[in-house]
């Protein structure tokens, strides 16, 4: 089977190993976004697609626009029976979706409806789901709104980050991907409508969405740290005369305590904890700018906090 394979984040690099490594398919091409200035340096870097791609030897196209004319006119020379996406990045033309004879094939990191855009993985957890999954979908105009192939579901534990639940995602998705293409070839499948009475949607994450507001309860205060690590991680601002400084907090539990929220109710080397609009959280693991993670004791060594003093 020829695949023409769109991705671009670290998230599609397991599904495009998995299609190298089967039998089954054979990869035309690779595309993938521009290279592009990162990191603090802002030196080019191509993506984590691009990496793999180029280890293995393939054709890779990085075009500006995926609807450039000469782009889709480039991408049907390879011919490609179908091709797979996987956090690519950009929303396809109807020209590229109607171009491979079996279609167009989503890897997308939700349950669907549940969960379209951009950030399905972080607003699961934000949201405090007890499961999520993955979806193969057959691509239509809509955002993430194309009939469903096959689904793998797996449980989200109460500890896990976005970090470990990508790439547990990542795993699965690959693997079902493997799995679905050849019942797709077969007319195997029959694809399902999405329920659109039962779709939310998970918008892009901002480094804004960070700031901790400590009326919340702890348990959602919580789930943010655990969705936004690695990125764009847990803040609050450390109480400091004359200036605040940027305090990120990547590791908490839940204390059964009440105070003004924001509030230090106790700070010392066994325990810190601050006041919510329900309960109080624990500080086990936090960051203040400029500095390295550290555990609470090691941090309050060095950065004595009474209580009574209030973060914002």
């Amino acid at each position: 089977m020829r695949v023409v394979f769109m991705g671009t984040a670290e998230l599609a690099c397991a599904s495009l190993r998995a299609l190298l490594q089967s039998g089954a398919f054979a990869v035309q091409a690779v595309v993938t976004q521009p290279t592009r200035p990162k990191g603090r340096d802002l030196k080019p870097q191509p993506s984590a697609v691009f990496q793999v791609a180029a280890a293995a030897a393939l054709p890779i196209l990085q075009p500006e626009k995926a609807r450039d004319p000469a782009f889709v006119i480039q991408l049907a020379e390879f011919a490609p029976e179908i091709i797979v996406v996987a956090a690519y990045g950009q929303i396809l033309p109807q020209s590229i979706l109607d171009l491979p004879r079996y279609g167009c094939v989503n890897v997308h990191t939700s349950l669907l409806p549940k969960y379209r855009g951009a950030a399905p993985i972080q607003w699961a957890i934000l949201n405090n789901e007890a499961e999520t999954g993955v979806t193969i979908m057959k691509m239509s105009a809509g955002l993430d709104a194309g009939d469903i192939l096959s689904q793998g579901a797996t449980p989200i534990d109460p500890d896990e980050t976005a970090a470990s639940l990508h790439d547990r995602l990542a795993v699965l998705g690959a693997k079902l991907l493997v799995e679905t293409l050849p019942r797709v070839v077969a007319g195997e499948i029959a694809a399902r409508p999405q329920d659109e009475a039962q779709v939310t949607y998970a918008r892009k994450i901002s480094k804004e969405d960070g700031h901790m507001n400590w009326s919340q309860a702890a348990l959602a205060l919580r789930n943010k740290i655990r969705a936004f690590t690695p990125w764009p991680g847990a803040y609050t601002f450390w109480p400091e005369q004359g200036a605040s400084r940027l305090l990120k907090i990547w590791r908490v539990g839940i204390e059964p305590r009440k105070g003004q929220p924001g509030c230090v109710l106790e700070a010392d080397r066994s325990k810190f904890i601050v006041a919510c609009g329900t309960d109080a959280l624990r500080v086990e693991e936090l960051q203040l700018q400029g500095g390295r993670r550290m555990s609470t004791a090691d941090f309050l060594a060095g950065h004595p906090l009474p209580p009574g003093s209030r973060f914002n």
